[in-house]
């Protein structure tokens, strides 16, 4: 499993907001300045964050983006899974038509508790840092 540039710079992004979550709309133009990312893939990056409910636009003068959720309810898991898809180390593990190892009975696989154990353990480091841990060291720095 590797976290692409899409994954990262959404999470920079988003932890760049939780920073000024008490002051109004933060411009996109604002936020690629300050983590030195493209505004024109930083707004390919809010359209999913903002379809999944974690992000409102306001439009004109003043306007920008905010969350729409309290930064300690929004995991770094649940950012990186809008963003990146299932964090699946291996495709065996999804519950696609194509999950399978391609050698065989999943019952038989002597590997396949392992990438369990693996997928498990990612998901709760991800889900133990929330947007709000991120933004507060990201203030301290």
């Amino acid at each position: 499993m590797k976290i692409s540039t899409r994954g990262r710079y959404g999470l920079r992004a988003l932890i760049d907001l939780a920073a000024r979550e008490g002051d109004a709309c933060v411009s996109l133009g604002s936020i690629a300045e300050r983590q030195g990312i493209s505004e024109h893939y930083l707004e390919q990056l809010m359209a999913p964050l903002k379809k999944a409910g974690y992000l409102k636009s306001v439009r004109g003068a003043q306007g920008g983006y905010m969350l729409n959720k309290p930064a300690e309810e929004i995991s770094v898991g649940d950012i990186l899974r809008i963003l990146e898809g299932p964090l699946y180390p291996v495709e065996c593990l999804s519950d696609s038509e194509k999950a399978s190892c391609g050698s065989g009975s999943c019952s038989t696989c002597v590997t396949k508790p392992l990438w369990e154990k693996l997928y498990s353990s990612v998901n709760d480091v991800l889900e133990s840092y929330s947007l709000s841990d991120l933004a507060k060291a990201y203030q301290e720095i």
